[in-house]
């Protein structure tokens, strides 16, 4: 899974298997190492991340923290998203 960002013991990744029709982007966070199971966050057109489902054991402050990490990273976060999946479309 490609990763994005790392933060301390966080990843933060993009799935390979996004589905047909391709999901909004997003981002998956987990501890350690990427998987299918995992915390995911969407990111809106005006660049801010919504969590969308809380699936991994992360501390509600680091989870806090996190989320304003990718929201400062989201051009990057952007451009990959690109690189990887060929388009852009937003939960909202």
């Amino acid at each position: 899974m490609p990763q994005v960002i790392k933060i301390g013991p966080y990843v933060i990744y993009f799935w390979m298997d996004e589905g047909k029709p391709l999901e909004p982007i997003h981002v998956h966070v987990a501890e350690g190492v990427p998987r299918a199971n995992a915390t995911k966050v969407w990111l809106t057109q005006s660049g801010k991340a919504i969590l969308a489902t809380r699936r991994s054991d992360i501390p509600a402050a680091d989870l806090r923290k996190l989320l304003r990490i990718i929201e400062a990273n989201v051009d990057e976060i952007r451009d990959k998203w690109l690189e990887y999946f060929d388009e852009i479309r937003y939960y909202c």
